[in-house]
């Protein structure tokens, strides 16, 4: 496969990932700010704004819709994200089935009769619960259609480095300074909650954890449960598997981030939440992030992108 064919797949899933986890970030900061008791609404605005690894001065509801939205001069927000997945699937159409190439020009072709001018909030509601369908449609038809040759391999490795980082960020932005308080496992916590939210995990922590919902078994529900698809060992399983299928590749090249992933992914299959956390969650945490923007670097190196 060629580096460039490569590197579109890649980038066509990342961008997919990134557009579906910055719609549940704003559907979250939505509900929560809807119901929030003291009033200060923006700060759950400003929180999915952090999580999504942004920043934005005098942050309030309608900038940060804006900007993480429709802003076509973020490179991360929605509408970019698909405009650039569609520009990625349109390079490679022949390496795409037609499942796979409707799903993503489909959606570009919608994107249209949205208004961002018009956006109140059951308008944004309904925007942001489209972004998920169909994000979930083309990751459902590639699953399902595309051949597990190396364009799988490349596709799959992109959506769960993305799906990896974002829920390395989800936590530390909302739940690292909860991990710090002595009786941070007593409590209902809100910023717990929106993580429960974001990633569709409040079923999941019924099932594995049973009371009031604790800042540090969301934590280790989003890292260490390898049952939970959206947990950073599940990611790292799928990105050791990816990396180790493909094919053709200069080993040379491609050692170092199979060493990091591989690295990873024992610490993350092997840990226990208090040996991964420590005292000092945030730190950790944003550490982990590092690693796997450097995970990604070494991918990118490793396969020419």
């Amino acid at each position: 496969m060629l580096a460039r064919t490569a590197s579109n797949l890649y980038w066509l899933a990342r961008d997919l990932e990134r557009a579906d986890y910055t719609a549940r970030l704003l559907l979250s900061a939505a509900h929560l700010s809807a119901v929030r008791a003291d009033g200060d609404r923006d700060s759950e605005w400003r929180a999915a704004l952090a999580a999504s690894g942004s920043s934005l001065e005098n942050a309030d509801s309608t900038r940060v819709v804006r900007y993480l939205a429709f802003d076509s001069s973020n490179a991360s927000s929605i509408v970019s994200c698909l405009e650039n997945a569609r520009r990625n699937a349109r390079a490679v159409r022949t390496a795409l089935t037609v499942d796979m190439w409707d799903a993503v020009n489909g959606t570009w072709l919608e994107l249209r009769s949205f208004d961002p001018a018009k956006m109140d909030e059951d308008r944004l509601s309904a925007f942001l619960d489209w972004v998920k369908a169909r994000t979930g449609l083309f990751h459902g038809a590639y699953a399902s259609t595309l051949l597990r040759t190396d364009g799988f391999r490349f596709t799959r490795l992109g959506q769960f480095l993305e799906r990896a980082d974002n829920s390395a960020r989800l936590l530390a932005e909302r739940v690292s300074a909860s991990l710090s308080t002595s009786d941070a496992q007593n409590i209902d916590d809100q910023a717990a909650l929106a993580v429960l939210r974001v990633v569709g995990a409040r079923r999941a922590y019924r099932v594995f954890y049973k009371g009031r919902v604790a800042p540090r078994a969301v934590a280790e529900l989003l890292m260490l449960r390898p049952e939970f698809p959206r947990s950073l060992v599940y990611c790292f399983e799928q990105i050791t598997q990816q990396l180790a299928e493909i094919r053709d590749q200069d080993p040379r090249q491609s050692a170092e981030c199979k060493r990091l992933a591989h690295l990873m992914y024992a610490q993350l299959r092997f840990g226990r939440i208090d040996d991964v956390l420590d005292a000092h969650p945030t730190a950790r945490l944003r550490d982990l992030i590092a690693r796997i923007g450097e995970i990604s670097a070494q991918v990118a190196r490793g396969y020419c992108f």
